[in-house]
């Protein structure tokens, strides 16, 4: 496979995210330092109250209903204790529309694959919009915004209060979640955030802190011999889809953006199955 530029990621995600309109500012030493996050893991979610007094069944860390991300499972009242600003029926429903995609879907023209994984998301195709006002034009197209999540409107206008060290205090995107959120998905918004800092464990990215929420899906680009084919995976790094644009590397994201992308993921849960699918390409060649 392909040997990454040893250009510092900081540098890199101050950049990518500047020219998205939005207030990163990584240094290297806070990129790479740790940060303290309150988690204790999957967590179990408690049980809760409908209208009616009536308790709400909850799932504990088995793959029945709700999977192995403690979810209480209840069209009304669902909550992830670990992320609670997590739009839970929203990621169901997202996640639904991800099993739906077809084999077409997923290779075609790397535009039209784009939409599909922005529909999929719940998010408008807005690519002529004002950035930060749900401009969508950059959702898949760098090596940073591929985590599609799902969040709670109380959450929304989360800005960064600085816990998300490294990274400049704001980042207002609620006004952006609204315009280009899909309502037919459900209660809460999506969008595409930026995904450094996954490699982390737990992970310290902008879906998991700032909005304290799981994401529905990931994109990563697997490091073959042309980063040419993706997968995307849940907030556990299990594998819901992959594909192969059609139209080849030139009508994909540069380059150097697919392969910093999976270097932001290296190491981390959310690699292993794009490094399956580069070592299947390898020895069937």
């Amino acid at each position: 496979s392909m040997r990454l530029p040893l250009t510092p990621l900081s540098a890199v995600a101050a950049a990518s995210c500047a020219r998205q309109g939005y207030a990163f500012s990584l240094t290297r030493t806070a990129f790479l330092g740790s940060i303290a996050v309150s988690s204790s893991g999957i967590g179990v979610a408690r049980s809760q109250q409908d209208a009616n007094n009536n308790s709400v069944p909850c799932f504990n860390n088995s793959h029945t209903q709700a999977g192995s991300e403690g979810f209480c499972d209840n069209s009304r009242l669902m909550v992830d204790e670990t992320y609670p600003g997590t739009a839970v029926a929203r990621l169901y429903a997202v996640r639904d529309r991800v099993k739906s995609l077809t084999e077409a879907d997923l290779n075609g023209k790397w535009e039209d694959v784009r939409r599909k994984l922005l529909w999929a998301g719940g998010l408008r195709d807005l690519p002529n919009a004002v950035p930060g006002q749900g401009y969508t034009g950059h959702s898949f197209n760098d090596y940073n915004h591929v985590d599609l999540t799902t969040m709670n409107d109380s959450v929304s206008d989360n800005e960064n209060d600085g816990e998300v060290k490294g990274i400049a205090i704001g980042n207002q995107l609620g006004p952006g979640i609204r315009t280009a959120s899909l309502p037919e998905l459900g209660p809460g918004g999506s969008w595409s955030t930026c995904a450094i800092g996954c490699n982390k464990d737990p992970p310290q990215d902008v879906a998991h802190i700032q909005f304290r929420s799981r994401v529905a899906f990931k994109l990563v680009w697997v490091p073959n011999e042309n980063f040419d084919t993706f997968v995307l995976v849940d907030d556990e790094g299990a594998l819901l889809a992959k594909g192969t644009p059609s139209d080849g590397p030139g009508a994909l994201p540069p380059t150097r953006e697919r392969m910093l992308n999976f270097r932001i993921m290296q190491g981390s849960k959310y690699a292993i199955e794009a490094e399956k699918v580069a070592s299947e390409s390898v020895s069937s060649s």
